[in-house]
């Protein structure tokens, strides 16, 4: 178990007033204060977020938003301490508070042929961000068009445009716009000519490496669900939607929902203590994802048997929260022994599930 700490890098200051406000706003800042373990108190329960895919056509609700820009695969620690510099700035300015995205991910676009590990596709992502408070998300189609497009269109006609920003939080990495030639800087500047308000928020680390979706895709293709959960700030989680299997776990006395990952999800294969949001409530399981060496060496599935739980699943979509990965897959001698090993795996699931979250790795659900 690697140890807990997070700091983040210092970043120069420079605060300037606005001469249409009374009130003092940052061209360039560092983010308002967060807690030491990265993580902001979640707001109060709001109505559901606000989903968009056209900058020209956002609803009234979301009005010279203050826009918060990246990519936000994973939507981890460093990207709620991006994610609240805009609330902070939403709050003074009085102005909605809107995340600004893009579908597919920009990789994808450019290197088809490799696949993105997707830690929050968009459905996720939006469930996350409306957890946390966050007004509107708005998601950019990444096109040919998109990628064709200058920093400078982007921020002159689409960001201060369409959209008619009112203030921008982005991170110290995001890059834009035709080969990647907009940084946080030229968006700071360009908003600084219009009059509004621009925080660039500097980078959080742990463990002396930057805190990542790429640091969090590689914790999880090694097991380490302490350390994903950790970098995220609260348990890994996903979606997918319950599928007809061989129904093998119901003559075991263990009857399964499976579920099917994407191929390019590299979460380590093996038993998983996992909680399962059902239809708004939340289930305690143990989940088997492999191959099912045992039996047929197959394609890989998320198998999982719900504790206290009878009725149909089919072709309902579930949050699942991987808690614990307990250990490695097995391949059994005989099916008597694999049932012996799924009662234990089962029992000490259910002692996994009964203590307390970690402080780092609160639970979300339910969402």
């Amino acid at each position: 178990m690697r140890p807990h700490l997070l700091t983040r890098t210092p970043s120069e200051v420079t605060v300037r007033r606005l001469s249409s406000s009374n009130l003092m706003f940052p061209f360039l800042s560092e983010t308002p204060p967060i807690t030491m373990s990265g993580i902001v108190s979640p707001p109060s329960p709001k109505q559901p977020i606000i989903q968009c895919r056209d900058a020209a056509a956002l609803p009234k609700a979301l009005t010279r938003p203050v826009v918060v820009i990246g990519n936000f695969d994973g939507l981890h620690r460093g990207h709620r301490a991006v994610i609240e510099a805009g609330r902070h700035l939403a709050h003074q300015l009085g102005r909605p508070l809107a995340v600004l995205t893009f579908d597919p991910h920009p990789r994808s676009y450019f290197r088809p042929d490799e696949p993105v590990f997707r830690l929050t596709p968009d459905p996720l992502k939006a469930a996350i961000l409306g957890h946390w408070g966050v007004d509107g998300l708005l998601v950019l189609p990444f096109d040919a068009k998109m990628a064709a497009t200058s920093a400078g269109d982007f921020v002159d006609h689409i960001l201060f445009g369409s959209i008619d920003a009112a203030g921008v939080a982005i991170g110290h990495d995001f890059h834009f716009g035709k080969g990647r030639e907009g940084s946080p800087h030229f968006i700071a500047e360009h908003a600084k000519a219009k009059g509004c308000a621009a925080v660039i928020v500097p980078p959080l680390t742990a463990f002396d490496e930057p805190v990542s979706s790429t640091a969090i895709r590689a914790a999880l293709a090694e097991g380490d669900l302490p350390h994903a959960n950790h970098l995220l700030g609260y348990r890994y989680l996903f979606q997918a939607e319950v599928r007809h299997g061989e129904k093998i776990g119901r003559t075991l006395g263990f009857p399964t929902a499976n579920l099917r990952l994407p191929p390019e999800n590299s979460l380590m294969e093996g038993i998983y203590a996992v909680r399962v949001e059902v239809d708004g409530k939340v289930q305690d399981g143990v989940a088997s994802f492999g191959r099912r060496p045992t039996f047929d060496n197959g394609a890989p599935l998320f198998e999982i048997w719900l504790m206290d739980f009878s009725g149909d699943l089919y072709g309902k979509t579930l949050n699942v929260e991987c808690v614990k990965r307990q250990r490695g897959e097995l391949k059994f001698d005989s099916v008597e022994a694999l049932i012996e090993q799924m009662h234990r795996d089962a029992a000490e699931a259910k002692a996994i599930l009964a203590a307390p979250p970690a402080e780092d790795a609160p639970s979300l659900l339910p969402l």
